[in-house]
């Protein structure tokens, strides 16, 4: 069956009969036919590695911020300073599945005539899971580092503090592997993304112990406390009353300010106060190509012979294997491809509903 529901409140979807409903549901607001399936095909993938925090429980989020023009459909980036392996572009506050890519593909071709390119990118739609961008340019055989930030989004108390001053940043890194699949470490500078507590706030898995703060210094796995919660109204996360804990402690507080100066004060976009400006993600993106940097071609042999080393490391627990960055994610997506996509019924519902309000027809 193309869904079907368990114990655990979840509804097994296959993976392409939600990408076509997404679809739809984004050309309906207004999208192209490309952007939307971009749009589908990005949400999807980051389910489909276990990114729920990014997947599809965005969609009604996306069609919200379209219908209040927070988020623009069908924008093109534009190049406001182009100096040779250097750039500065504007998503003019598109959707970022279309303007992320198109900056990305600038950085490439820049980093393959260069060597090394930078590519500031601005005031974009919300850019999705990260990671893609790595994986991009890794299949082009480039090394990459992204930070990101979102422009007035106070999510994140800064280690020893309850109070939000941060969002939930998230950083990338892609190494490409010869003959293998890239290494991809892709995290949020919060001990969990947003997305994961709307998860688990809609039926989804539990947080981690500790995880947030609440408004009076107590630290809870009760995604609760990150959202004005209101009868007939979706959950709030500006309104909360508590905030996201930074992960590593000072360290993960530290790279997390390092993203709003460099993603949001540097490109342009803005940091997540003070003041109240328009949301927005803000990347810096560095590209780096492996075959200009090492003429004696050494990096190829020494990555193979790292990860076969690192590999090599044994288990702390028996049965549990050492994984490299990146490769998990992989796991999860040929297994969710082949054992269908198990979506919180909340979540499911909330889809259908906006499908059923023009006219879609989705499984029930």
């Amino acid at each position: 069956m193309d869904a079907e529901r368990n114990a655990n409140e979840t509804v097994n979807m296959r993976s392409t009969v939600i990408e076509s409903v997404v679809g739809k549901l984004f050309v309906n607001a207004g999208c192209s036919v490309n952007e939307s399936a971009r749009i589908a095909r990005s949400l999807i993938d980051a389910n489909l590695t276990g990114h729920d925090s990014h997947g599809i429980i965005r969609v009604t989020r996306y069609l919200d911020w379209l219908e209040q023009g927070v988020q623009i459909a069908d924008q093109e980036i534009e190049i406001l300073v182009d100096n040779s392996s250097l750039l500065l572009v504007d998503g003019s506050y598109g959707m970022g599945q279309t303007v992320g890519p198109q900056a990305v593909e600038l950085g490439i071709e820049r980093a393959k005539k260069f060597g090394l390119s930078i590519v500031a990118l601005r005031k974009a739609g919300h850019l999705g899971r990260i990671g893609e961008y790595a994986e991009m340019a890794a299949d082009s055989d480039l090394i990459s580092i992204h930070l990101v930030n979102v422009a007035s989004s106070q999510l994140v108390a800064p280690f020893g503090s309850r109070d939000r001053r941060m969002g939930t940043n998230p950083m990338a890194f892609g190494v490409p592997v010869p003959g293998g699949n890239p290494i991809v470490h892709d995290f949020a500078t919060s001990i969990i993304a947003e997305g994961k507590a709307m998860v688990a706030l809609q039926g989804g898995a539990p947080l981690p112990p500790d995880s947030l703060v609440g408004p009076s210094g107590d630290l809870t796995d009760d995604p609760a406390v990150l959202y004005e919660i209101k009868e007939g109204k979706a959950p709030n996360a500006a309104r909360g009353s508590g905030a996201l804990r930074a992960m590593g402690d000072h360290k993960g507080s530290g790279l997390s300010v390092m993203c709003e100066l460099l993603a949001g004060a540097l490109t342009g976009t803005g940091t997540a106060g003070p003041g109240k400006i328009r949301f927005a993600n803000g990347m810096l993106s560095i590209y780096l190509d492996p075959n200009q940097i090492d003429p004696s071609n050494e990096f190829a042999g020494g990555v193979t012979d790292y990860i076969g080393w690192f590999l090599s490391a044994t288990p702390s627990s028996e049965g549990k294997a050492v994984r490299l960055p990146g490769q998990l994610e992989m796991e999860r997506r040929e297994a969710r491809i082949r054992d269908g996509l198990d979506v919180p019924v909340e979540v499911w519902e909330g889809i259908k509903r906006a499908a059923w309000r023009v006219g879609i027809d989705v499984p029930s």
